[in-house]
């Protein structure tokens, strides 16, 4: 590939890179409609972890504990004047924090989420410029001599040598 070509090949890719950031925000904020009462309270209760179990959340849990979690849920919901997040909050400060098994998505808990996908950005573009540093060098070096060849050629018998033995 040309450098010229190059140069007409990235607007496609940052199109592409732009596209695929606005499908996945629009993904993931997408709501699926209103939920029944049910619903809304098997759905908090899965994101609320049990404080008396191990890994368990309020949902999957049978402890009193949780019970009381659930029944609190249950009145909220039921109340009608809360919305999820605000219930989440309220449990959360009664019970801790580290009773919220999905962390939220703002304040100094979003950067549980901005992190993982930061850091793999940041490797990306660094593969990207290491393959490119790695692809001028070699470019830079010329063609493999016939000295490379036999080189190569004097490896692989030394290495079928050894295998065969």
């Amino acid at each position: 590939m040309t450098s010229r070509s190059r140069w007409k090949a990235w607007p496609s890719w940052a199109a592409m890179f732009v596209v695929l950031v606005a499908l996945l925000a629009v993904g993931s904020t997408r709501d699926s409609g209103p939920l029944n009462p049910g619903d809304r309270i098997d759905s908090i209760s899965r994101r609320v972890a049990c404080p008396v179990c191990d890994g368990e959340s309020v949902f999957e849990s049978r402890n009193p504990a949780s019970e009381a979690i659930r029944a609190e849920i249950r009145a909220s919901v039921y109340d009608g004047t809360a919305t999820d997040n605000e219930i989440l909050a309220s449990i959360a400060n009664s019970y801790g924090g580290k009773v919220l098994l999905v962390p939220s998505s703002s304040g100094f808990d979003a950067l549980i989420w901005a992190l993982p996908a930061a850091g793999l950005m940041v490797g990306l573009v660094g593969l990207w410029f290491a393959f490119r540093r790695w692809r001028e060098e070699a470019a830079a070096l010329g063609p493999p001599s016939t000295e490379d060849y036999s080189l190569v050629e004097q490896a692989r018998q030394a290495r079928s040598e050894h295998v065969d033995e």
